[in-house]
């Protein structure tokens, strides 16, 4: 069931490709006018907000960020972009969820037969963009999400046992400043300011459980593997 302003569906032994067909069939009950040519979208302004704006919760390739509390955009649209779906259709998708933002939403694993997982994720807020900046984030992300194909090295067991690869790879630089990572995130707590706390057992329970808006890494990294990004931030964290 769709609804202008509220999305209801039934997952139950969903496959992948319907999932993908569900966000394309959004664009058909959108909230506000639809972009156009007309809207004359900078796309190169999109991507500096995006990034600022979008990038610690979202995947996005082009953009250069590995966001996880949100849906990899890549991986959202890799699928539709191969079916042929037009940019504007795309355009429109990102556009409506900018504007009505989301519930409760999940990562879900999908083999052949369907969904088998489904992870709670923060819910995304509305209009975290407007106006122009709205259509120009949207036009960005139709331009160049799922274009190089699914996201490769998604934070999961193929990351390794390297700290400072799983702790990009897994969006930790999204929401993290870590001077030794180059990252700036502000959405967590600055892992620098807080070095003398982080002790490897409390980044190990910090990871394995997530706490506020930190989801738990439980379910996608090994034991091994929390504990290599554990040991590397409490080794370079204040450095």
């Amino acid at each position: 069931m769709i609804r202008r302003g509220r999305v209801t569906i039934s997952i139950s032994g969903v496959g992948l490709a319907a999932i993908a067909a569900f966000a394309l069939l959004a664009s058909g009950c959108g909230y506000g006018p639809v972009a156009s040519a007309a809207d004359h979208p900078d796309v190169q302004k999109g991507q500096t907000l995006f990034v600022s704006n979008c990038g610690y919760c979202h995947t996005l390739q082009a953009a250069g960020t590995s966001g996880t509390v949100g849906p990899d955009l890549d991986n959202a649209f890799a699928g539709s972009r191969g079916e042929g779906y037009s940019l504007g259709a795309i355009e429109n998708v990102v556009l409506d969820q900018i504007r009505l933002g989301s519930g409760p939403i999940a990562t879900y694993t999908s083999p052949e037969n369907g969904v088998t997982g489904l992870t709670p994720q923060t819910p995304m807020p509305a209009n975290k963009v407007t106006g122009q900046d709205a259509i120009d984030v949207a036009a960005y992300v139709a331009s160049v999400a799922g274009a190089g194909g699914y996201t490769t090295a998604a934070c999961g067991p193929g990351l390794g046992t390297g700290g400072l690869a799983i702790f990009k790879g897994c969006g930790c630089a999204g929401c993290h400043t870590l001077n030794a990572a180059g990252s700036t995130g502000t959405v967590g707590p600055n892992l620098d300011q807080l070095a003398k706390a982080l002790t490897v057992a409390v980044v190990v329970r910090q990871a394995t459980n997530g706490g506020g808006a930190m989801p738990a890494f439980k379910s996608k990294l090994t034991a091994a593997q929390i504990r290599a990004v554990a040991q590397y931030v409490s080794s370079v964290a204040g450095k």
